[in-house]
């Protein structure tokens, strides 16, 4: 089951370990001083960006995480032991956000990305600490600080080169599954896609990759939370680029130059700068006899350029595929 958004994960960092209070006590020195060690420091939380993580699955079943304490100081001016850090990996594009003001903390985008979220305590001071001309035998020590602990909603943006757009039915599992390894559920009914798929197209030759995400089916008011809706809007912020696949076909009854102003308009009211992205249009099903009218009234009124293929008969693909790792290299997309 793919999990893109995990609330109230509740996380803890350690805690820092007390001060000693100790006297130095040997054979042969009778007024031996203090020898009280300083506590250790408490581990902190940290997140971690993974690029071999795909969804936050993990923080599901179990939502809550600590750092370990500080050990505490002991006689003979040894320190305790600091505790050991929590690293929490997590996919690239994930969003920290905290629980209960709903106030953004932090975002993990790159590879190994390490970012502290939670602080560990600092460890309290040993009665050495305390020694003066004045005071040869300190009685007093400090206690070691709580660590930061707090309730924070992870949020997955999934990061891709180009994200697939269009209504459900267009094809766009099928195009994925065929651009690259990722292997979706494909079935001839609407919202047959229910979470984010993400596959790689290689170029050997090139030892180039492109990352593309097939995002769930959208439908006019999905800036509403119809259909799928926002939950699946917010995976098209991270995409560098998008591509928008008709169904040149209407196999749904519904007019391929009406589905492109709709996607353009749910992106529009989405914010975001959606729009700003750079952007494709792959007319599907041209193997459909429909196709080729509907193609001609499309360009007439959108006046754009179109790429056409069909997943069926396979023709387009290898030419989409060069289109996409030509504009991949010189980002004009």
């Amino acid at each position: 089951m793919f999990v893109d958004e995990v609330h109230n994960v509740r996380l803890k960092a350690g805690n820092g370990g007390n001060g000693c209070l100790s006297f130095r006590r040997e054979k042969f020195i009778p007024k031996g001083g203090p020898n009280g060690g300083d506590g250790g420091n408490g581990g902190d939380v940290i997140l971690v960006g993974d690029e071999n993580i795909n969804d936050l699955s993990v923080y599901r079943f179990t939502p809550h995480a600590r750092a370990e304490n500080g050990k505490h100081g002991m006689g003979s001016e040894m320190h305790g032991r600091n505790g050991k850090h929590c690293l929490l990996k997590v996919p690239m594009g994930t969003v920290i956000v905290d629980s209960n003001t709903k106030n953004f903390v932090t975002e993990i985008i790159q590879h190994g990305q390490e970012t502290i979220i939670l602080k560990g305590g600092t460890g309290g001071k040993g009665n050495v600490n305390f020694k003066s001309s004045t005071n040869q035998a300190p009685r007093h020590t400090t206690p070691g600080v709580p660590g930061e602990e707090g309730i924070f909603d992870f949020i997955l943006k999934t990061m891709a080169d180009i994200g697939l757009v269009g209504f459900p039915n267009a094809g766009k599992s099928t195009l994925i599954g065929m651009l690259t390894d990722a292997t979706p559920k494909v079935a001839n009914y609407p919202f047959t896609t229910l979470h984010v798929h993400v596959g790689v197209m290689a170029d050997k030759s090139n030892n180039g990759k492109v990352i593309i995400a097939d995002i769930p089916g959208l439908i006019g008011g999905a800036h509403e939370n119809r259909g799928l809706g926002l939950r699946f809007l917010k995976h098209i912020e991270r995409c560098s680029s998008l591509l928008f696949l008709i169904d040149m076909a209407g196999t749904d009854g519904r007019l391929p130059v009406d589905d492109y102003t709709i996607l353009l308009e749910e992106l529009k009211c989405h914010g975001m700068n959606l729009l700003d992205k750079k952007r494709i249009v792959v007319a599907n099903k041209m193997d459909v006899e429909s196709a080729r009218k509907n193609i001609k009234i499309f360009k007439r009124t959108h006046k754009i350029d179109v790429i056409e293929i069909s997943c069926v008969t396979g023709s387009g693909i290898d030419n989409l595929k060069n289109l996409l790792f030509q504009k991949r290299y010189a980002k004009i997309l």
